[in-house]
Formats: C-alpha cells, sequence, structure tokens
C-alpha cells in the first residue's frame, strides 16, 4: 500500500538550527593608538603588516607620531599601510577602540571619551582602585590582552611574552659573563674540552621551558626544579630530551647552586613568588655567577633579588651578579611587538566581521575572560576582590 505524500521534502523535516535574532553585520572600526608613554616601554601593539590588513578590510587606523619609534617601525611604514598619523595625542586618544600596551595612566584616561573601549595589558599588581574608578565614571569597556584566554584555554598573550623572556634570559646571562662586563669570562657553546656551563632553572612553565630550550641549543647542562610533577613531565616532553629535574628539595637545590654558573628563577605564585633561594643559599654561589630573577615582577623567588631598569640591569651581592629587570621583553621590542601584534589583529579582524565588540563578546567566551569593565560594570573577580570593589558577572550583563 502507497503511503500518502508528505507535501514537506525530506531536507524540511529535519531539525533545523534556530536562527539568531540578531544578525552579524559587519562593522568599521576606528581604531587609535596613542604613543606609549610608560618608563622605558617602546612597544607597540599593531604592526604595519597588520595595520594593512585592518585597512584592507575597511577599517580606519588612526596612529600617534613616533608611536613605532622604539620598535624601529616609522611613521611613514604605516603611512604606506594605510594608517592616519596625527601629532595630536588627544585626537587619537579620542578614536572609539583604542590599543595600547601599558595600561593608561590617570592623565591619559581625562583624555578618552565616555563609552570608549580599551584593549591594553591591565598589570593588576601596579594599579590603584582610582585607575578603575576613573574608567567607570567615564562608562568605558575594558579588556585585558594578559587574561584573553584562546579556544584550548591558554593565555596567548602571556605565553607569548614569556617564549621572549624565556630565551632572552639565557642571552642576558650569556653577555653578563663576559669579561667585557666585568663578568666570570664564562662562555655558552659546549667548547671542545672545556666543561660546559651549569644552568639551575627554578619553574618549569613557559619561561623555564624555553630558558632550558636555549641553554640547551647553547650546550649548557640544565637542571629545572618544580614542585609540580606534571610540569616537570611535560617539559622533558616538549623539549625531546631527557633534563635533570627534580621537585624542590633544599638538599638537592642549594647543592645545584653552589655548582651552577646561571641560576634562572622563573616561579610564580598566586599573589606574589615564592621565595625558593634564601640569603644564605646565595653565599653559597660561586664568585661570578649569574642570577636572573624573571619573576622580580611578582616579587621575586631569589631573597636576594631586588628591581632594576634596563638602564642599570646588574647589581652586585655576595659576588653574584643579580639581574633583576621586571620588563624583560621591552629589551626586544621589535619581536615583542610584532608578537603581541599577532594576537591583536585576529581578535580585530573578528570584531569587525561581528559586527562590533559586543557581538564579539557573545559569541567568544576567550575574549569575554579578558574583560574586565563593560560600560563602566567592573566585570572582573580577582579585581574586585583585590581591590575591594563591587562587580557583576559578565554572563549576566550580556544575553
Amino acid at each position: 500500500m502507497n503511503q500518502p505524500s508528505s507535501p514537506f521534502s525530506k531536507q524540511e523535516l529535519l531539525p533545523q538550527e534556530e536562527t539568531l535574532e540578531l544578525l552579524k553585520q559587519k562593522g568599521e572600526l576606528f581604531i587609535g593608538i596613542p604613543k606609549e608613554n610608560q618608563f622605558q616601554e617602546k612597544r607597540i601593539c599593531l604592526t604595519p603588516d597588520a595595520v594593512n590588513a585592518l585597512t584592507a578590510n575597511g577599517h580606519r587606523v588612526l596612529i600617534e607620531s613616533g608611536a613605532g619609534d622604539g620598535a624601529n617601525f616609522s611613521d611613514i611604514d604605516y603611512t604606506n599601510a594605510g594608517a592616519t598619523i596625527s601629532r595630536d595625542t588627544k585626537k587619537v586618544f579620542s578614536c572609539p577602540l583604542l590599543l595600547k600596551v601599558a595600561p593608561p595612566t590617570l592623565s591619559e584616561i581625562q583624555y578618552i571619551n565616555p563609552q570608549t573601549t580599551i584593549i591594553s595589558a591591565l598589570q593588576i599588581k601596579t594599579q590603584s582602585k582610582e585607575y578603575f574608578e576613573e574608567l567607570a565614571k567615564k562608562r568605558i569597556t575594558a579588556i585585558a590582552f594578559e587574561f584573553i584566554r584562546d579556544e584550548d584555554g591558554n593565555y596567548p598573550a602571556v605565553r607569548s611574552l614569556s617564549e621572549i623572556a624565556g630565551i632572552s634570559c639565557v642571552l642576558i646571562a650569556a653577555e653578563i659573563m663576559a669579561a667585557t662586563n666585568l663578568g666570570n669570562g664564562l662562555m655558552f657553546g659546549n667548547i671542545t674540552g672545556v666543561p660546559p656551563i651549569e644552568v639551575v632553572i627554578l619553574g618549569a612553565g613557559t619561561v623555564g621551558e624555553f630558558a632550558a630550550r636555549s641553554a640547551i641549543g647553547l650546550g649548557a647542562n640544565v637542571k629545572i626544579f618544580d614542585n609540580s610533577i606534571t610540569k616537570l613531565r611535560n617539559i622533558q616532553t616538549n623539549l625531546h630530551q631527557i633534563v635533570y629535574t627534580s621537585t624542590l628539595q633544599p638538599k638537592n637545590l642549594l647543592k645545584s647552586l653552589k655548582r651552577c654558573d646561571v641560576a634562572i628563577g622563573a616561579m610564580r605564585g598566586r599573589d606574589r613568588s615564592p621565595v625558593i633561594v634564601t640569603q644564605t643559599m646565595v653565599e653559597h654561589m660561586k664568585k661570578g655567577s649569574v642570577i636572573i630573577d624573571v619573576s622580580i615582577d611578582m616579587g621575586g623567588c631569589f631573597e636576594t633579588s631586588e628591581i632594576t631598569s634596563h638602564d642599570k640591569p646588574v647589581i652586585n651581592k655576595f659576588g653574584v651578579f643579580h639581574y633583576g629587570v621586571p620588563n624583560i621583553p621591552a629589551r626586544y621590542p621589535r619581536t615583542a611587538s610584532v608578537s603581541i601584534s599577532n594576537i591583536f589583529t585576529p581578535y580585530l579582524l573578528k570584531i569587525g566581521e561581528d559586527g562590533g565588540l559586543e557581538n564579539s563578546l557573545r559569541f567568544d567566551k576567550g575574549l569575554r575572560n579578558g574583560l574586565y569593565l563593560y560600560h563602566g560594570i567592573l566585570t572582573n573577580k580577582t579585581v574586585g576582590e583585590w581591590f575591594d570593589l563591587k562587580y557583576s558577572d559578565i554572563n549576566f550583563l550580556i544575553f
């Protein structure tokens, strides 16, 4: 017996995806990039190539004259890429979307128009309650790029800068040891018949991994200490070779520090870095050995560490050279700028495709994770608890 024919096709009977009421319409972004004024900050958020990609997609970019000089990108490079150059700082700050490496200072916030969107670092350890209150008054929407997560749940900006810091600290140690810098005259390189340089790395995170990779590449003997067995196992896998790894046992650590030529501190903590190496341990280290404390921005993991600057980066304590510059990637501003630009550009293009930041925040959980102010309302729990400010869950505000 024949079945009665249906008035609907088989395709029409299949469950269809619900159509969102909100249609994505491509939006034009107007991006402002002011010159960085923070001490020794020479990085810029977008390279000329990135600006070219944005302007080719119909977006406008206004850059303050000289903003790329520190990273060796000239105004002409940006003009050729399609950007507009302005000498008027206030005009650049009046753009609806601002990109900065360092967070805006309190004086810079005065230039910003109400309802502006800012994407920059937050650097929570250097902020004050007043900073958030001033932004809130102007109903600013602010995203911290160090809190943005990718689809794997990682923090791409933090990882990228950690890679640079990890490689840098080995290059810096090699410079400090040179006799021309009044060092002990030892050289990385595993020269035939000469015992290799001994390097101790505290912390098996990204900084530790890239420091180990560089040191091994230069022929050093590397020992890595961390209290996480998982991290130690991962670093062995990522380095594709067996290296000495140990948990933070004082006896083993002291023995290694007495023998090492370079000690690198790359331990992070919740509020500050744990102090792993005491003054007594440093006193037992070889004369002319080098300490690079990458964790100095969070207090440092060597008790004898002090914050230094790129102008006077090294201090000598107990015959041991201490390097304590907190913003190591700023030493290589061009590489760091390209790295930051690679993270920013896809997000900016996506925000344009989605029809603006509001829509991107709805669809992109990782970008939403970077948000700490939404139209002046604090949405970050860490910031709220740190500065005793009221905060709201972004998921209740945005949908």
